[in-house]
């Protein structure tokens, strides 16, 4: 069995220059921008101050997520200083400000819907665990996709049961971090309603997956999001979502997947399935009962999921942008 992986200060230190190396790398740049007219005809940085970018805005947030949660576990780490100063000159009340603007435009309803949603607030609930004053300026940015959050989920009749960014389960197991963080329980009684609506119901899961874009499981992240969110009747859930999970069955998910071409942008995704794979394993995992049947082939596949995509964190950029911080969340898991 792979050793079990955790996040040590050589490790952080790694991750934290990946993410130096690219949160203020402006292009290649892929753009979420609904052009209403020629006056819409502008860059990344001057749309976004603090979150253009890391190749696309999402990635970007998440980079810094994943610079604020090193610097918070290994705080001596040789990059502190460095991530510090970074913090300092972007989290100011201009930048802001026009990130918030940004979010006024009617185009820009849809705006990262919901997986840069939940990134951001995942980032301010980490923002919020530092003595430093980036969250209270950062502040009105979260509540501004909060409410993003408690406009559409009463609209959304149906889960998006999805391997990728429109996934309903990642985005509440994420947000729901900050909800916590913020002792916002009319937020998270709200995700966790949705939860219980979209996927209480599901039974013997097939996982027909993956599939060649995925970055997430569709059926271990609806597990996560119901551990996350519904702890308390977890366990009987999960035996009925997943009745032969001790016998290493559906197959499909408990194996490692391994990118045929780690230079295309799509097929790289599957190290990040790897990784939020195992992430997923471990949240179920410390949701289950220590004597549930389970447990032994869900440490042991975890393990593996990590052990075959942390080598592959850095390399080519179209993984190197976004894979550090999949590989944060699994190792804490």
């Amino acid at each position: 069995m792979p050793h079990r992986a955790e996040l040590t200060p050589e490790i952080a230190s790694r991750f934290a220059g990946i993410a130096l190396s690219h949160v203020a790398r402006e292009y290649p740049n892929k753009m979420d921008h609904v052009l209403d007219g020629p006056a819409d005809v502008r860059g990344p940085r001057d749309l976004h101050p603090i979150f253009y970018g890391s190749f696309d805005w999402h990635s970007c947030v998440h980079g810094y997520w994943a610079l604020a949660t090193v610097l918070r576990r290994h705080p001596d780490i040789p990059e502190a200083a460095a991530i510090r100063a970074l913090f300092d000159a972007a989290f100011t009340a201009r930048n802001v400000a026009i990130e918030a603007a940004y979010l006024e435009r009617p185009s820009a309803r849809g705006f990262e819907r919901p997986y840069g949603w939940a990134w951001l607030l995942k980032l301010q609930a980490e923002l919020l665990a530092h003595d430093a004053p980036w969250a209270a300026a950062h502040q009105p940015l979260a509540e501004a996709f909060a409410q993003r959050f408690r406009a559409f989920l009463p609209l959304a009749a149906w889960p998006i049961r999805t391997g990728v960014h429109s996934s309903t389960a990642f985005a509440l197991t994420l947000a729901a971090d900050y909800a916590a963080a913020a002792d916002d329980a009319e937020l998270l009684s709200l995700f966790e309603g949705r939860a219980r609506d979209w996927y209480g119901g599901d039974r013997g899961a097939q996982a027909w997956e993956p599939s060649l874009d995925d970055f997430l499981s569709p059926t271990l992240m609806e597990a996560a999001c119901m551990a996350r969110l519904l702890p308390a009747g977890f366990a009987a859930w999960f035996d009925a979502f997943l009745p032969d999970a001790a016998a290493a069955r559906p197959a499909s998910l408990f194996a490692p997947v391994t990118p045929t071409d780690r230079t295309d942008g799509k097929i790289a995704h599957l190290d990040g399935l790897n990784l939020s794979r195992a992430w997923c394993w471990r949240a179920i995992a410390a949701a289950l009962p220590a004597d549930h049947p389970a447990q032994g082939v869900v440490a042991g596949t975890a393990d593996a999921h990590i052990a075959a995509a942390l080598p592959h964190v850095a390399g080519d950029y179209v993984g190197e942008h976004w894979l550090a911080s999949f590989a944060l969340l699994a190792l804490l898991a």
